[in-house]
């Protein structure tokens, strides 16, 4: 038996989470997910049971709290593994839950296949190197690199379970204080489906107001590279990148932008990229589907500008 920690939000899965209960089909079934606070419809993504904590103090995230939880869970129902998206989230959980249990955790996977022991693929290197492992584990402690899995439906006769677990009060004491909005209307750079990044090209933190208004008409979340976030142009939440949000749009506009390793690791999972660069040989260059070489406060505009004639 397999368990999955489902992240959601406002009732709806993530779709790292829902990529994961994908790969973990491939490794066995049946498939308990649990999701903390609000239910969730599975029953397209071949789950046999939800099991749905329900607690109070659980209105933020905590992870210990989510640990706790998630590990309690797993011994109960004797699960054989634990798998969980490689999120932000789902990386800070599992690292606790293998601390609990001290066990081994095996990040970034790609693939897996039941042993004993356990194979796996991982990415490493910001997804420039794949490697194969095997995990000597009495209990498999997995998490998926978002947006490596394609997501693939399978019905299931879902059963829902609700349940108050038992929690001490230092497991809440890390926790979500506060949610900040986000500009651009709110459009979450993690979910969006459009987004228009900046990089050191853009200049200075005012030059940035082209690449808002650009994304303002396309109903697109900004993003950034991690040099402008260094140099305190944006702040981190904009950073696309291995160390800042992975994303998967059906289009990133990169507006000058180098593309090193680093920030490629971030937006390779995007449909299509749109790479504006004065450097016709920007690494990005040749990772991108469609390339403009020019002055990008020049072009940029000049696309906001054909934009709004055809609105």
């Amino acid at each position: 038996m397999l368990l999955v920690l489902v992240e959601q939000t406002g009732g709806v899965a993530s779709d790292p989470s829902l990529q994961t209960l994908t790969l973990a089909r491939s490794f066995g079934e049946p498939i308990h997910a649990l999701v903390i606070g609000s239910a969730v419809d599975l029953s397209h993504h071949g789950v046999a049971v939800t099991h749905v904590a329900v607690h109070d103090e659980l209105d933020s995230f905590a992870p210990d709290a989510w640990a706790a939880i998630l590990g309690q869970l797993a011994d109960r129902l004797g699960a054989g593994a634990v798998f969980a998206a490689g999120t932000d989230r789902g990386n800070d959980v599992m690292a606790r839950v293998a601390a609990r249990m001290r066990l081994p955790l095996a990040t970034n996977c790609i693939a897996v296949a039941p042993g004993p022991p356990v194979t796996l693929t991982r990415q490493r290197w910001g997804g420039s190197l794949l490697e194969e492992a095997r995990l000597h584990s009495a209990r498999a402690l997995i998490t998926v690199a978002p947006h490596s899995v394609p997501i693939e439906p399978a019905r299931a006769e879902t059963r829902v379970e609700r349940f108050t677990p038992q929690l001490k009060e230092q497991e809440l004491v890390v926790h979500v204080a506060e949610h900040v909005s986000t500009k651009g209307g709110g459009v979450s750079l993690a979910e969006a489906k459009v987004v228009v990044s900046g990089g050191r090209g853009v200049g200075s933190k005012e030059g940035f107001a082209i690449i808002e208004d650009l994304a303002g008409l396309l109903g697109a979340a900004v993003g950034c590279s991690r040099v402008v976030t260094s140099a305190g142009w944006r702040p981190h939440t904009d950073q696309v990148g291995q160390t800042g949000t992975k994303i998967a749009p059906e289009l990133y506009i990169a507006c000058g932008i180098s593309g090193a390793t680093q920030h490629m690791a971030g937006c390779k999972a995007a449909k299509r990229i749109l790479a504006i660069n004065s450097d016709a040989e920007a690494p990005i260059m040749l990772n991108a589907d469609y390339a403009v070489v020019g002055d990008l406060k020049e072009i940029v505009p000049a696309i906001s500008a054909e934009l709004r004639k055809r609105k």
